[in-house]
C-alpha cells in the first residue's frame, strides 16, 4: 500500500512549482515582519524607523543598478516619487498603526489593499469593479467590522485602526501607479527612486510629526538593516517567481500573509477574540474573491498589471 501512497504524494507535491515556494516562502517572512516592526517601535518613532528601513533598501537595490542608474530619466524620476509618496503613506501610517493595534490585526487590516485597489479606481478613474470584486469589497468592510470588535460594527475605529485602514489606501494607490507606469520606465531604476524618495520624506516628516531622534540601539540597526536587505532580497526573489507563476495566483499565496502574522503574533502571546478571528477570516476571504474570474475574463486585470508593486511591499 506504501508504494502507491508515496506516489500519489510526490505527484500532489509536485503541482506545487518552485517558483510557488518561494513566494510562500516569502509570504511566511511578510507575515513575521509585522511584530517585528511593532518590537523596533519601542526603541524608535515610526517615521525615523520607515526612513531608515527604506533607505537600507534602496543602498541595497542601488548597489545592484548602479549601471543602469546612470540612464535615469526625469520622467522616471517623477513616476518613481509619485510612487514614493504613496509607499511612504502607507509604510509610515501602517508603523503609527503597530504602536497601539496587535500586529495580527494590523497585517489583516493592511491585506485590505488589494480590494481596495477595483474601489479605489472606481471612486477615482470611474471604473466600475467587476461582480467579485464588488463581492471582496463587501467581504472586506463586513471583516473590518467584525476585526474590530463591538466598536467596529458602530464605525467608532480606534487611532491605530484608521491609521492602519489609510495605509491601505496608500498601498492600494500605490498598486495603480506601478500599473499606470508600468512599460513605460525601468524597473530597476524607478525601484531605486522610490524607495528613495520614501526614506527621505519620512526623515523629513521626523521634524513635523514631533519624533524624538533616538539613541543608538542595536535593535533598531539590525532591524532597519534586516528589513531593508528582506526587501531587496525579497524583490529580486518575485521578480524570479512570478516569470512563471500567474499574478492570480501569486496574489491568492500572498492572502496568506495576514494568517502567517496572526500564527506568529499568537506564538507572541497575542489572542484576538473570536469575533475578530471571523472578521480576519472574511478579509482573507474578500482578498481571495477580488482575484477570481467570471467567465473567463479577469475583472481584476489592473490588479494584475500592478503586481509588481509587491516588490515594494516589504
Amino acid at each position: 500500500m506504501m508504494p502507491p501512497n508515496n506516489s500519489a504524494s510526490r505527484i500532489r507535491f509536485s503541482r506545487f512549482s518552485k517558483a510557488e515556494c518561494v513566494l510562500v516562502l516569502i509570504t511566511m517572512i511578510w507575515g513575521g515582519t509585522f511584530l517585528i516592526v511593532q518590537h523596533a517601535m519601542t526603541v524608535s518613532g515610526p517615521m525615523f524607523f520607515v526612513g531608515l528601513r527604506f533607505a537600507a533598501a534602496a543602498a541595497i537595490v542601488a548597489m545592484f543598478s548602479w549601471r543602469h542608474l546612470r540612464e535615469l530619466t526625469l520622467f522616471e524620476v517623477k513616476a518613481g516619487s509619485f510612487i514614493g509618496v504613496a509607499i511612504m503613506l502607507g509604510y509610515g501610517l501602517q508603523t503609527v498603526g503597530l504602536q497601539s493595534i496587535p500586529s495580527s490585526q494590523s497585517a489583516f487590516i493592511t491585506a485590505l489593499y488589494v480590494p481596495f485597489v477595483p474601489l479605489l479606481q472606481w471612486l477615482v478613474l470611474g471604473r466600475r469593479p467587476g461582480l467579485m470584486p464588488s463581492i471582496g469589497i463587501m467581504l472586506a468592510f463586513a471583516g473590518l467590522m467584525l476585526l474590530s470588535g463591538p466598536s467596529g460594527a458602530a464605525l467608532n475605529f480606534s487611532p491605530g485602526e484608521i491609521a492602519t485602514l489609510i495605509s491601505a489606501v496608500a498601498i492600494a494607490a500605490e498598486i495603480i501607479l506601478i500599473s499606470t507606469f508600468a512599460g513605460q520606465v525601468d524597473v530597476r531604476r524607478v525601484t531605486v527612486v522610490q524607495l528613495a524618495v520614501t526614506a527621505v520624506l519620512s526623515f523629513l516628516l521626523v521634524v513635523p510629526t514631533g519624533e524624538v531622534i533616538p539613541e543608538f540601539s542595536w535593535l533598531l540597526l539590525v532591524t532597519a538593516l534586516g528589513l531593508g536587505a528582506a526587501s531587496a532580497a525579497i524583490q529580486v526573489a518575485m521578480n524570479w517567481a512570478q516569470k512563471s507563476v500567474s499574478p492570480t495566483r501569486a496574489t491568492l499565496i500572498y492572502a496568506g500573509e495576514p494568517v502567517w502574522a496572526g500564527i506568529v503574533g499568537r506564538i507572541a502571546g497575542e489572542r484576538l477574540p473570536a469575533i475578530a478571528l471571523v472578521g480576519a477570516g472574511l478579509i482573507v476571504a474578500a482578498v481571495i474573491v477580488s482575484e477570481l474570474k467570471t467567465k473567463g475574463k479577469d475583472v481584476s486585470s489592473d490588479v494584475d498589471q500592478g503586481q509588481e508593486a509587491e516588490v515594494s511591499r516589504d
